[in-house]
């Protein structure tokens, strides 16, 4: 018996992640996948979206066409909290022996695999089975692997590692739909079609539920808001800060700010204080935030309003302000200029 562990926030579900599981367990030979949407991924930050609740019934209904080899299971959402999958892994191990189970991760997921708690043991307990894209260059020699597997491999040969706790790695090429989630709410949030990424029965729940709706409703006017994000960059000394209406462009959104930090790690506090502070203001996640564990270009994305806030050495190389040029620059002042700092 194989049994695939395939987890996710599944923020909506979609045809990708449908064919991606139909590869691997086609290709496997898996004979039950457990699909197991996430409480909270603790490497990620909140976003904007439905409950957990409604993230299990979307995933329930996208998979219920596919007969019962397909097992949505909602252990993480009891558990609920911060979802590691060690837990769930010895959660499934009360029932099944570790050569049995197959964690199905993304190329991204295994590359930062050594940031997730307990990772030697996830190596130990479960087989890892990776899925690439086209093109991906799968390890063909020690010295290509990630630092963190080097001392594990007892054994390889082109997509089969073998590894020195008695589990294995095999890498599985997808040829599917080319489509994030991050992409799919977008297009919710824009009324853009989606009908060939969702099935129907997951399109007509989103819409029967009011999910995904445009941020502008519960944010308001955007430019007060824009300058409520500036006055948090400017609080925490960002360099350079520049916002600009875009209104009269072609232009992802309407509003945009640009700062920098001292440090990577500057850049990514300040993002994040702006996703407390507008949390704690306005009620909102932002729909994305992309870059945090970085720091070198951090994008937080409010709709209507675009945030990239840069590691200074890093904006320097993009230059993004040559592109907002027929832009409206909002000529933003730092409040806090002159005024003594609070001790």
């Amino acid at each position: 018996m194989k049994i695939g562990i395939f987890g996710g926030s599944f923020n909506p579900p979609h045809m990708g992640h449908i064919n991606a599981i139909q590869t691997v367990a086609k290709k496997m030979g898996l004979s039950k996948v457990h699909v197991i949407p996430a409480a909270q991924n603790p490497l990620k930050t909140p976003i904007e979206g439905p409950t957990a609740e409604q993230r299990f019934e979307l995933t329930k209904l996208a998979f219920e066409q596919y007969g019962e080899s397909y097992f949505v299971d909602d252990q993480e959402l009891k558990r609920g909290g911060n979802s590691y999958t060690i837990d769930t892994i010895l959660e499934l191990r009360k029932t099944y022996e570790a050569s049995d189970l197959y964690l199905i991760v993304g190329a991204d997921k295994f590359e930062e695999l050594s940031q997730w708690k307990d990772y030697q043991k996830i190596l130990t307990e479960t087989n890892l089975v990776v899925t690439t894209r086209p093109g991906y260059e799968v390890p063909e020699s020690l010295e290509e692997m990630p630092g963190f597997l080097k001392p594990l491999v007892e054994d390889f040969d082109f997509n089969f590692i073998e590894l020195s706790t008695g589990r294995n790695i095999q890498f599985i090429t997808l040829r599917d739909i080319e489509i994030s989630s991050s992409e799919v709410r977008k297009y919710l949030r824009s009324g853009r079609p989606v009908e060939k990424y969702l099935p129907l029965s997951v399109e007509t729940y989103i819409k029967e539920n009011e999910l995904y709706r445009n941020l502008g409703e519960r944010i308001g006017d955007y430019k007060v808001f824009t300058e409520f994000c500036a006055r948090i960059l400017f609080a925490n000394k960002g360099i350079n800060v520049k916002g600009y209406d875009l209104t009269a462009m072609s232009a992802p959104s309407e509003y945009t700010l640009i700062a920098s930090g001292t440090s990577t790690r500057h850049a990514a506090a300040m993002a994040e204080n702006i996703v407390v502070a507008v949390k704690e203001e306005f009620n909102v996640h932002p729909q994305s935030v992309e870059g945090m564990d970085e720091g070198r270009w951090v994008l937080v994305d409010y709709g209507s309003l675009i945030i990239h806030v840069f590691y200074d050495f890093v904006r320097q190389e993009y230059s993004l302000e040559n592109l907002w040029r027929q832009g409206k620059d909002l000529g933003l002042k730092d409040p806090f200029v002159g005024k003594p700092e609070v001790q």
